[in-house]
């Protein structure tokens, strides 16, 4: 079967020229780009169950900008008044600059590792082990964000600040494509939210990283191209090792 068309479950690539535009280009494929799924914060009555007493906390962990957005959205909509002496403790730099946008930035009290990595940011939070740390989580946060700073012997309560929802896809027709590329777990969760009735039949399955690879197999898909892998370290190139190899077995 000839692939026409690829269904991308992310944004389309803000550059003009990109591997996909040149994947599209080189194979005659028209590549769709629809976002399966979305982040929203949560309301504040669901973050009021989770009992969480933001003020009972002395510092404030960041792991990204949009927990920094909804915090800060999430403060406001329970009329929470953050005082001065709130530390914030941030992933990386470019995180802690974007706090910015909602205080007054003072080195004093804001903080960040070095490398961008988690791990790092934990060794600045054990230079202040008096401190009560207020982790601004995802539904989807690690498990190896807890392990770190329990392991740290830290002070600190998690909140679910946001969370990942399904997007509505009501508007695809789903049958249309040859390959459906996923890159989370939570894309093929909405493929069946959007679409209880998919059947996979001719259609290729692409999925990037273990984590995906394994919720394609257990919804009972057959998964047909994988990244990363030696040969394909990216989506568009594993694509492109998928689209060759079809051309090769019509010939």
């Amino acid at each position: 079967m000839k692939i026409k068309k690829i269904l991308i479950s992310q944004p389309e690539p803000i550059a003009e020229k990109s591997p996909y535009s040149d994947l599209a280009e080189k194979y005659g494929v028209k590549l769709d780009f629809h976002q399966f799924i979305h982040v929203e914060g949560v309301e504040a009555k669901e973050f009021r169950d989770q009992r969480v007493d933001i003020l009972a906390h002395t510092a404030v962990v960041f792991t990204s900008k949009t927990g920094i957005d909804h915090f800060f959205t999430l403060v406001e909509a329970l009329k929470i008044v953050v005082p001065e002496t709130m530390k914030y403790f941030c992933v990386s730099e470019s995180v802690a600059f974007y706090l910015q946008k909602y205080i007054v930035y003072r080195k004093r009290k804001t903080f960040y590792g070095e490398t961008g990595q988690f791990k790092d940011c934990v060794e600045v939070m054990r230079k202040h082990p008096k401190d009560r740390f207020l982790l601004v989580l995802a539904d989807t946060y690690k498990p190896e964000i807890l392990q770190r700073v329990d392991e740290a012997k830290l002070k600190y309560s998690k909140g679910i600040f946001y969370k990942t929802v399904s997007s509505d896809l009501s508007f695809i027709d789903i049958a249309s494509y040859g390959v459906l590329a996923f890159f989370s777990p939570h894309g093929i969760t909405s493929l069946f939210h959007n679409f209880p009735d998919f059947k996979q039949g001719e259609v290729a399955i692409a999925a990037f990283g273990s984590s995906t690879a394994k919720a394609v197999e257990e919804a009972g898909l057959t998964l047909n191209i994988s990244a990363p892998t030696p040969e394909a370290l990216s989506m568009p190139s594993a694509l492109e090792l998928f689209l060759k190899q079809q051309v090769k077995a019509k010939k």
